[in-house]
C-alpha cells in the first residue's frame, strides 16, 4: 500500500492477528498489521504446538473442529510445510470424578461429530509403551487431534498478507484516535500515523493495554506459564499426554525430531507480564514426566522458557465488536490461541465484513456474564 490509509488495522503479530489479517485480505480488504516486536514474539512463539478439539462447550468444540479442518489443508493453502501431524490427544483419568467428567464431555463431543472415546488402561499401554498406569482409570482419546509448528504457520499467513497488504514488525501502537465514537487512526511509537475505520485488537497478553487506549476495560489478564524441550530421542508415542492431577503436566513428542516438549499449569498461578524462568519448573517438569513414563527419567532438558496465557474469567475467548465504533476485540485465548487460531481468524473476518458471525458465538461475547467455565482448560 502506497499511503497510510487502509480498510483495517490489526494490532498483534501472532496466530490470531495474522489469521485474521489473512482472512480479511481474502475478503478483499486492504489490511495493515502492526506488531510491536517481531512476528510470534508474544504467546504464539512460546506455545508448545498442540492442537485439540476436546472442549466442554458446543461453541468451543465447533470452533476447534473447524480449526482442525483448516490446519489439515494448510500445507496447500499457505504453500509451505507447517509440520502438521495428527497424533492425537490423551487426557488421563486418575480419579472417578475425572473419569465421569470425561464420559459426560465425550457425549457432547460425539454429538458434535468428533471421533473421541473413553479408553481403558490396556489400550493406553499399547498407545504409550512403558507408561505407568498405577492409579490410572483410563482416559479420553481423540486420534485426530494434532500438532504443528506455530512459527511456520504465522510466517505462512504473513507471506500471504504481504502479497497485497502490509505486515509491519517493530511498530508499537501508543495511541488510538477516536472521533465521534469511532476509531479513525493509530499512532505508533516512532510517530507513524495509520488511518483505518476498523482496528482489531489481537494483541494477546497486551490486549488490555491496547483496549485502554479507547477507554475500554477488558477482562483479560496475562499469567506466566513455563515450558521446556528435551534432547532428541527415538519416537515411541504419538499423542499429547495430558495429566490433569494438581501436580500433573502435559507433553508430547515432536513429530519430526523426537524431542519431548511440554509444560504444566502452576499452582498458584503467576499473574503479570514477567517471562522469567525457574529451576523449580525444570525440576518439577522432569519429575512429573518421569512419574508417568519412567524411561524419561534420565532424559536431558536442553531449553526452557516462559510465555503468557491471556486469561478471561470463564476460560473462553472474546471475539466481538466493542461499543467504540470500528474497534474489535479478538483475544483472551486462555492458552488455546494457537489451536483455535485459524477458525477464530476466519470468524473474525466474517463477522467484521458481514456484520454478523456465520454461526452462534455468544459464548465469546464481550459483554457476557463470564459465569460459565471451560472444563477442559
Amino acid at each position: 500500500m502506497r499511503n497510510n490509509t487502509s480498510d483495517a488495522i490489526i494490532i498483534g503479530g501472532g496466530i490470531i492477528g495474522t489469521a485474521t489479517g489473512y482472512y480479511l485480505t481474502k475478503k478483499g480488504l486492504k489490511v495493515r498489521l502492526l506488531e510491536k516486536n517481531y512476528l510470534t514474539a508474544g504467546s504464539t512463539g512460546r506455545c508448545i504446538g498442540g492442537i485439540r478439539q476436546q472442549f466442554s462447550t458446543e461453541s468451543s468444540i465447533k470452533v476447534a473442529m473447524e480449526s482442525m479442518k483448516k490446519f489439515a489443508t494448510m500445507n496447500d493453502e499457505l504453500d509451505q510445510d507447517v509440520e502438521f501431524h495428527q497424533g492425537g490427544y490423551l487426557f488421563l483419568a486418575h480419579s472417578e470424578e475425572k473419569k465421569e467428567t470425561y464420559r459426560k464431555l465425550i457425549e457432547i463431543q460425539q454429538k458434535m461429530g468428533l471421533a473421541v472415546e473413553y479408553i481403558g488402561t490396556g489400550e493406553i499401554e499399547k498407545l504409550v509403551p512403558g507408561i505407568n498406569t498405577e492409579d490410572m482409570l483410563g482416559g479420553a482419546y481423540c486420534p485426530s487431534d494434532a500438532q504443528a509448528n506455530p512459527f511456520l504457520i504465522v510466517d505462512g499467513y504473513a507471506k500471504e498478507i504481504r502479497k497485497r497488504c502490509d505486515v509491519l514488525p517493530h511498530k508499537e501502537v501508543t495511541e488510538i484516535k477516536v472521533d465521534k465514537g469511532r476509531v479513525t487512526s493509530v499512532i505508533t511509537k516512532d510517530n507513524g500515523t495509520f488511518h483505518a475505520p476498523i482496528v482489531v485488537n489481537a494483541a494477546g497478553p497486551f490486549a488490555k493495554e491496547i483496549a485502554q487506549m479507547v477507554n475500554l476495560d477488558l477482562p483479560i489478564y496475562p499469567e506466566r506459564h513455563e515450558a521446556m524441550i528435551t534432547e532428541q530421542l527415538e519416537r515411541f508415542f504419538d499423542m499429547m499426554i495430558v495429566d490433569y492431577r494438581p501436580d500433573g503436566c502435559y507433553f508430547n513428542q515432536k513429530w519430526d525430531k523426537g524431542s519431548i516438549i511440554g509444560c504444566y499449569t502452576p499452582i498458584p498461578n503467576v499473574p503479570g507480564q514477567d517471562l522469567g524462568t525457574s529451576f523449580e519448573f525444570a525440576k518439577e517438569m522432569g519429575r512429573r514426566m518421569a512419574r508417568l513414563i519412567p524411561r524419561l527419567n534420565n532424559i536431558k532438558i536442553i531449553r526452557q522458557w516462559s510465555g503468557s496465557y491471556e486469561m478471561t474469567p470463564d476460560g473462553n475467548p472474546i471475539l466481538d465488536k466493542s461499543d467504540v465504533g470500528g474497534f474489535w476485540v479478538v483475544g483472551g485465548m486462555c492458552g488455546h490461541g494457537f489451536m483455535l487460531g485459524p477458525e477464530i481468524g476466519w470468524l473474525a473476518a466474517e463477522y467484521i465484513t458481514e456484520g454478523k458471525p456465520p454461526y452462534n458465538i455468544d459464548e465469546f461475547a464481550l459483554n457476557r456474564d463470564f459465569k460459565g467455565k471451560e472444563v477442559m482448560k
